[in-house]
């Protein structure tokens, strides 16, 4: 059995994907691969004795039947380079994973239809509200939202799949037995429950090492027609995988955001070189030359009916929030008026809280 072979690769820690797919393509068969002697690896084009005898000395200490039963027994699903049903789309890649290990419904996400979403950990209000927004308007579809499960937007990405009916696949830098950051324990079983799919390419026991993410980035994009970025400040995680998505010729696209805020230096200079802008679901769509058909079942959202001061107040705050001090001088009223205006208004959903009070739109 062949994947054994695979899985005992995997398991050393100081191997990376390139070095295992570099001798199995040498070799024709990953046994022989991982059974090779010293005089043979030599052989091989690129590899350094020392690398060779590293490989050797690493490979002596594995059990190989032990670190496939430890998979197994975790209930851990994998493909490798050799299996059929491995994602097309990420095995054209300079550097595919040699193995993919997934918890959740990986072939219940459409595969032909995924957009990557990356951004920064620390999101502005503002970008996490008009991503939210950009999906919802992707809601009830076969479109799968692939992401890093960070915190920051990766985070928004996938909930706002989930709140839309949409199947997210989050790509992680550590093994299954890890999760990071430990706040998204719900979203990572959520998603595991029946909403798409956990993968990564490390062992299950291999930790959240800082090296580990960038690597990671590659295979959101890879998996992806498209990546969409959110946030970026010209120094991120962000940008490098907007570089990833060019390399990998996929379709890059940006959501603009305020020039004031840092995260969004590194989305102009992408805009300025030919990325495409995004301020809108549709946007996507055709960015991606995507047809989509939403279920029957979906409603149009439409605003609850106003009063003549609701309708003064929504159009006050239409373009950007307001404290109470700004509404009292744009609408005229009083204050009692405006105060029992505004929490009828949040109790129809219409508006809600930003920070002491201050409001915004909800729709």
């Amino acid at each position: 059995m062949n994947e054994k072979y695979w899985i005992a690769f995997s398991s050393i820690e100081q191997l990376d994907s390139k070095f295992i797919k570099q001798l199995w393509d040498y070799f024709g068969d990953i046994e022989k691969a991982f059974g090779a002697d010293l005089d043979s690896l030599k052989k091989i084009d690129g590899l350094s004795v020392k690398k060779c005898e590293n490989f050797l000395r690493l490979r002596d200490r594995v059990n190989i039947d032990k670190s496939f039963a430890d998979v197994e027994s975790r209930g851990i699903n994998f493909l490798t380079l050799e299996s059929a049903n491995y994602p097309y789309m990420l095995k054209q890649i300079d550097n595919p994973p040699a193995v993919l290990y997934y918890k959740g419904k990986l072939f219940d996400c459409n595969l032909e239809k995924t957009l990557a979403v990356v951004g920064s950990r620390k999101a502005s209000t503002s970008a996490r509200d008009n991503l939210r927004k950009l999906i919802k308007g992707l809601g009830n579809t076969d479109i799968c939202i692939v992401s890093g499960l960070a915190s920051g937007i990766d985070t928004v990405a996938h909930t706002s799949a989930i709140e839309n009916n949409l199947k997210t696949i989050g790509v992680i830098a550590s093994g299954l037995d890890h999760i990071y950051p430990s706040q998204n324990k719900n979203l990572y079983e959520n998603i595991e429950n029946g909403y798409g799919a956990v993968i990564t390419e490390y062992y299950p026991t291999f930790e959240p090492i800082k090296f580990r993410f960038p690597q990671r980035n590659r295979i959101v994009t890879g998996l992806s027609f498209g990546t969409l970025v959110v946030e970026a400040s010209l120094k991120s995680g962000a940008l490098i995988s907007a570089n990833l998505t060019l390399e990998q010729g996929r379709e890059l696209m940006c959501m603009p955001g305020d020039i004031s805020n840092i995260n969004t230096q590194g989305i102009y200079k992408l805009l300025k070189n030919g990325a495409s802008m995004i301020t809108e679901s549709d946007d996507i769509l055709n960015a991606l030359n995507w047809e989509i058909k939403k279920e029957e079942s979906q409603v149009q959202l439409t605003l609850p009916t106003m009063t003549p001061d609701e309708e003064n107040i929504y159009k006050n705050i239409e373009v950007e929030e307001k404290g109470i001090d700004e509404l009292l001088s744009l609408t005229g009223m009083n204050l009692d008026d405006l105060l029992m205006n505004l929490t009828t208004m949040e109790l129809k959903g219409l508006i809600k809280q930003s920070g002491a009070d201050r409001y915004k739109k909800a729709l």
